[in-house]
């Protein structure tokens, strides 16, 4: 294919359009915040009720965000019939359990990133809800926003070519009392901010063939930081770091036989990116204001509302083969730098 004139325009119907479901939150941590307001702010979508390990937790929670229902377990907000659809908001080490616990309900999931702590575990839930029919997807809300369906079309099109290699990387501050630097909650940045950029790897070249590199320890007895580079079937490249220690570009690039995609700011966020032709004479660039949490998590559950209303059981946007191969190449990192969750006492 040549060169194209244009970028092709995003194909995400409007977040305010789709069907409204009655949603469940289990947890009521940062991130479970932060998915009820842009949900509220830019959906239709209904945030029925909270569950917490204990109702003094779920009330406040419930207070602060006006949401009516407020349950004392998690197996009570599951059980709960007024509720479509579960969002598994909790530390990733309990991803497992509690999406077992929701699908076993009979209840629709949508997790937290990553899906779970080692792809066995996701291959479990995985499997438990194709058998039930219930939908089920990854929150990696990154690739539910409106320029990876530019992007996604882009590589479908043919325009990058063969992908020869992926650059990127992911660091922010985090402080010290943070849950990534607690060993008993699987932490280190792999599994929190590094999901984001091995994610793109492995949606771009599939799960990866080798992996070399190397890790630091932090004195909490946590993995600080990583470098890895890893190659696929054929020998392309990528290349991934991620850190606590201070914010980086969180930049990338897609190189391809045929064209460039380098991102203008960070690129797991709603922000700008240029398309560059091989020899880069021509770019043509995808405008888009840069935002954060707020701007860009409603796109998710949208979307879910959409294919639950359409009797999908999962969704292109996330497939579950494309979060089985992340959790398959995060295993592969956790080799290679010698990340070990067992020794923490945590179930493997």
């Amino acid at each position: 294919m040549s060169f194209p004139a244009s970028l092709p325009a995003s194909r995400i119907p409007s977040p305010m359009e789709a069907p409204a479901l009655r949603w469940g939150i289990l947890g009521t941590g940062w991130i479970a915040s932060q998915f009820i307001r842009s949900v509220k702010a830019h959906t239709r979508q209904i945030i029925a009720a909270v569950g917490s390990r204990n109702a003094q937790t779920a009330a406040a929670f419930a207070q602060t965000h006006e949401i009516a229902g407020a349950h004392g377990s998690y197996e009570a907000l599951v059980n709960d019939a007024a509720i479509d659809v579960i969002y598994v908001a909790t530390p990733h080490n309990f991803h497992h359990e509690h999406v077992l616990l929701a699908l076993n309900a009979g209840k629709h999931v949508l997790v937290e990133k990553p899906m779970a702590l080692n792809k066995a575990q996701a291959d479990e839930m995985v499997a438990l809800a194709r058998s039930k029919g219930l939908f089920f997807a990854e929150a990696l809300w990154t690739f539910f926003l409106p320029k990876f369906d530019v992007i996604e079309q882009i590589i479908q099109a043919g325009v990058l070519g063969d992908i020869r290699s992926v650059y990127t990387e992911y660091g922010e501050y985090l402080p010290t009392d943070h849950r990534l630097f607690d060993p008993r909650l699987a932490g280190g940045p792999l599994l929190d901010l590094g999901t984001y950029p091995v994610a793109m790897i492995a949606r771009l070249m599939g799960a990866p063939a080798q992996v070399v590199g190397l890790g630091q320890a932090d004195p909490s007895g946590v993995n600080g930081q990583l470098a890895v580079v890893m190659t696929d079937a054929a020998g392309n490249l990528a290349t991934m770091g991620t850190s606590p220690y201070g914010f980086t570009p969180t930049n990338a690039a897609i190189v391809g036989s045929k064209a460039t995609i380098r991102f203008i700011s960070e690129f797991n966020l709603p922000g700008p990116f240029e398309l560059r032709s091989r020899d880069g004479d021509v770019v043509l660039r995808y405008e888009e204001p840069c935002g954060r949490h707020f701007d860009g998590l409603y796109y998710e559950a949208a979307e879910v509302a959409r294919c639950i209303a359409a009797g999908k059981t999962e969704t292109p946007c996330r497939p579950l083969n494309g979060s089985l191969d992340t959790m398959a190449a995060l295993d592969a990192i956790r080799r290679a730098v010698g990340i070990d969750f067992a020794a923490a006492g945590l179930k493997e």
